[in-house]
């Protein structure tokens, strides 16, 4: 039996980050992963190739829509080949997860493939698909099996029709009519992927605006923006049932008065979250306690209940976002070490890949309301922006929030071009913990998107935008 300092389950993106910091540190380390390629949800049927349909849905919507504005004439038809496009999209998958094997293999890290399940706390299963079972040991482990998307419970999936976020991402046709069960990113961001394709999209959500853990600011813009591109909404609505006849599915829901409405389409996409996924790991073989939501218990180190188990990503409270595990899988592998590092959860940005972007950092307006905290607002709309004009993307606006007495910036949300690049910038001034004033006295190039930054500072300083 092979021993190992530090045995890592699941090759996601905290799981491969916690390998690959435990072998930078001299610890000899082995990842265990389920399936035959690395990478975990987010490169294999999440972040990745969702992002490479919304660049190609984004590329084709503008060919039709503004290619002629800027002077471009094509002849002919242009078309979807939506084969083609999925093609792609698996393509740059395949070179994504085996640039993870390349890590791998760079720092040393022994790899596995077959589910990871405890035989006692220091020893590990590997069952693979085919074949014997192997057993390693480790000192060290590290829980990091991710999710799953998570359904209602009267819901059949049948994976053809009605379907989650990993089917829709390998449609053989473009759908009719898509209904959308949740208006999170998840369904955003793959319904303007087929918007841009030509389906018809209607959104049937429970709460009374979309995104709703973001600021409402960016949830009433974006609404704004997908309302114009032909998105149809159903806030406040409670799903009822989901049925299927034939190729036609009909969604039934009761909206706040309890009138019943019915939704009918060609396809429904259920994206209503995720949940933990810890099926097959035999967490009570190590003393390992899993909560009433299906997470693994940690305390502040990320230990679980058997304090040399360690658990990050998806499957421990928190965000379910992949920059956050990421920060969780080189946090555990540095205590492991023995050093001291620290995380500010306040400070994970949440970004939505739609078009305009959206990107939010810090607390929501919402949240300082309901904590009755003294503070003070600035904005200011992409559309004053010069650079926006220049590239026709003049939807969205920057919204600082700050400590009234203090100055001290609290929040930062973004919607528009780019900001999910930009939010780093936010990030950065509150990790410094800079003032509205900071920022504001900084200079940004010009023209850029950035300069929406500078302008909401300055708003949020006694209301000094230049451009407004």
């Amino acid at each position: 039996m092979k021993s190992y300092d530090v045995a890592v389950i699941g090759s996601g993106p905290g799981g491969y980050v916690a390998a690959i910091r435990c072998a930078q540190l001299g610890m000899k380390t082995a990842i265990i992963e389920k399936y035959a390629t690395k990478g975990g949800t987010c490169l294999n049927v999440g972040c990745i190739p969702s992002k490479a349909l919304l660049d190609s849905s984004h590329h084709y919507e503008d060919s039709i829509k503004h290619f002629e504005e800027h002077g471009i004439e094509i002849s002919g038809d242009i078309k979807v080949n939506l084969e083609k496009m999925i093609a792609r999209k698996n393509s740059v998958v395949e070179q994504t997860t085996k640039g993870i094997d390349f890590l791998m293999e760079k720092n040393n890290i022994d790899s596995y493939q077959g589910v990871g399940s405890f035989e006692n706390e220091h020893t590990i299963n590997i069952t693979p698909s085919k074949g014997d079972v192997t057993q390693i040991e480790a000192k060290n482990i590290i829980i990091a099996t991710g999710s799953k998307p998570r359904n209602l419970p009267f819901i059949d999936l049948d994976k053809e029709r009605i379907i989650t976020s990993t089917e829709a991402l390998s449609l053989k046709e473009i759908p009719k009519h898509l209904i959308l069960i949740g208006g999170g990113v998840i369904g955003l961001e793959l319904g303007q992927v087929y918007s841009r394709l030509g389906a018809e999209v209607t959104v049937v959500e429970y709460m009374d605006r979309i995104v709703p853990t973001m600021d409402s600011a960016l949830s009433k813009e974006m609404r704004k923006v997908l309302k114009k591109a032909g998105f149809n909404f159903a806030l406040s609505h409670e799903v009822q049932s989901v049925e299927r006849d034939g190729d036609k599915v009909i969604v039934k829901a009761k909206d706040k008065k309890g009138k019943e409405v019915s939704f009918e389409g060609d396809y429904c996409l259920v994206s209503v979250g995720r949940s933990p996924y810890t099926a097959g790991l035999n967490a009570d073989k190590a003393g390992v306690k899993i909560n009433d939501r299906g997470q693994v218990e940690v305390n502040e180190k990320l230990q679980t209940s058997t304090p040399h188990i360690y658990a990050i990503g998806d499957v421990i409270k928190g965000a379910m976002l992949a920059h956050k595990a990421e920060e969780e899988g080189t946090f555990v592998a540095e205590v492991i070490a023995g050093q001291k590092p620290h995380i500010d959860y306040n400070l994970i940005p949440n970004v939505v890949y739609t078009w305009p972007e959206i990107a939010s950092v810090g607390k929501t307006e919402e949240q300082l309301k309901e904590e009755k905290a003294n503070y003070k607002v600035g904005e200011f709309p992409m559309r004053a922006l010069g650079r926006s004009r220049a590239s026709g993307d003049i939807d969205g606006l920057v919204k600082i929030i700050a400590d009234k007495e203090t100055d001290e910036v609290l929040g930062v949300h973004m919607i528009g071009a780019r900001v999910a690049d930009l939010i780093a910038e936010a990030v950065t001034a509150m990790e410094f913990r800079a003032s509205a004033e900071d920022i504001a006295r900084m200079s940004h190039a010009h023209p850029t998107y950035a300069e929406a930054v500078k302008e909401a500072a300055l708003a949020a300083t006694d209301n000094r935008a230049l451009h407004i």
